[in-house]
């Protein structure tokens, strides 16, 4: 549970880093950002799983690159949801993807110490 929480508070900082690196992403605010971080979390859960399960052959051609298509989709419905939460086209999405991938990364490597 605490790991739950601890991988939510830092998503939403990363979303309010990745509003600051990157021009379409914006987010109002850090409570604005908690909630993007559980939307964005249902979201990639539910629907994100099922298109990765789809989507399974082209991202083994890819060699998994096509996942962060798949997480860049689903920011920019995350953001059909959340009032403050804007990812304003594809670019802004896939770079706020990527951008959130390599800190999760980073991060998890860390938290699992």
């Amino acid at each position: 549970m605490a790991y739950w929480v601890l991988s939510w508070v830092l998503t939403a900082l990363t979303f309010l880093g990745i509003a600051h690196l990157v021009t379409g992403f914006r987010v109002a605010g850090f409570g604005t950002a908690l909630v993007a971080a559980a939307v964005f979390g249902l979201v990639n859960s539910t629907l994100g799983v099922l298109l990765k399960l789809l989507t399974f052959p082209l991202t083994l051609i890819t060699f998994g690159l096509f996942l962060i298509v798949i997480n860049a989709l689903m920011l920019r419905l995350a953001s059909v949801f959340v009032p403050g939460f804007d990812v304003t086209g594809f670019g802004p999405a896939f770079l706020g993807a990527l951008l959130l991938a390599a800190v999760n990364a980073i991060l998890r490597h860390l938290i699992s110490r």
